[in-house]
């Protein structure tokens, strides 16, 4: 799967963002979409979780949708399958979030024009905690 033509200079300044939704976070550790919000958490980034399916992971409160946070957002990060990604793309919008991040194996171009269009940053198929680790340590 391809990956984003963003430089190492433009990860490295959204990395630097860290207010941070996480869309799909799970309760189970050992899956990818909680151990990297949780290693996030552990460097300095301000996590939100969302998932409907439950009120709280990692002590902190989840909310059911994305829309419901109303804190600004830095970097709404997405943890769903490639072919679920654009309504919750088009939920992110509404935040006006500086960067919307597709996990490694996500990508939807659909989705990620429409996100272009509303000046929207739009990273895909990198792992954030892979690109925390190569770029910020």
């Amino acid at each position: 799967m391809e990956q984003d033509k963003n430089t190492d200079k433009q990860i490295r300044d959204f990395l630097s963002m860290k207010k941070v939704a996480v869309i799909g976070m799970s309760k189970n550790s050992f899956k990818a979409a909680h151990y990297v919000p949780k290693y996030l958490s552990e460097n300095g980034y301000d996590i939100t979780p969302v998932n409907p399916t439950t009120d709280e992971i990692l002590g902190k409160k989840c909310y059911h949708h994305v829309s419901e946070i109303k804190e600004e957002i830095d970097i709404v990060d997405i943890f769903r399958p490639s072919d679920q990604v654009l309504s919750v793309i088009q939920e992110a919008i509404k935040k006006k979030p500086k960067v919307i991040w597709l996990q490694e194996g996500i990508h939807n171009f659909e989705a990620e024009e429409l996100a272009r269009k509303e000046g929207i940053n739009i990273v895909f198929n990198r792992c954030m905690l892979a690109e925390h680790q190569r770029l910020m340590k």
